[in-house]
């Protein structure tokens, strides 16, 4: 069996770390389960809020009982620092429930990449701010987010 292989690989630079944490957003934004857990090894460690993970399977199944519940999600990520093979990031979501109340979630995630830039170790911290539709800043239409749509600081989150 060949080994999954997704680049860019560690050792990350500057440009390669904004790359891997551009990808993962695009992921994400995606809202496809089974897309984004094969950004991780099959043995990946999370630690999301208050869930521990194991491996892809467990993780898909994470991400879909978060997309059925988080609605109308959209994501941005940024580099907040990087070293060999381990990434920092900080980001925030806008996502509704299904009583219609909207949220802004911010949080910090570091990241362990194995050699084949599969992504073996996630460690998420995320807190919640209940926001009005009029407060909400993520409006491009699903998916990924455009080029020219400001980051979090430009945003100023």
């Amino acid at each position: 069996m060949t080994k999954q292989i997704r680049p860019p690989l560690p050792p990350f630079t500057a440009e390669t770390a904004a790359e891997k944490v551009r990808a993962a957003e695009d992921g994400w934004n995606s809202r496809d389960p089974g897309r984004v857990a094969l950004a991780y090894t099959p043995g990946s460690v999370w630690r999301n809020r208050d869930t521990f993970l194991r491996g892809r399977t467990e993780i898909e199944a994470f991400l879909t009982a978060k997309w059925q519940a988080e609605l109308e999600y959209r994501l941005i990520k940024e580099l907040w620092a990087f070293t060999d093979n381990r990434i920092a990031v900080r980001f925030a979501y806008e996502y509704r429930n299904a009583s219609g109340q909207w949220f802004r979630a911010y949080g910090n995630e570091n990241w362990e990449f194995d050699a084949h830039g599969l992504m073996a170790h996630r460690h998420a911290s995320i807190n919640d701010l209940a926001i009005s539709e009029e407060d909400r800043l993520f409006r491009w239409e699903q998916g990924r987010r455009p080029d020219d749509h400001p980051g979090l600081s430009e945003l100023r989150l």
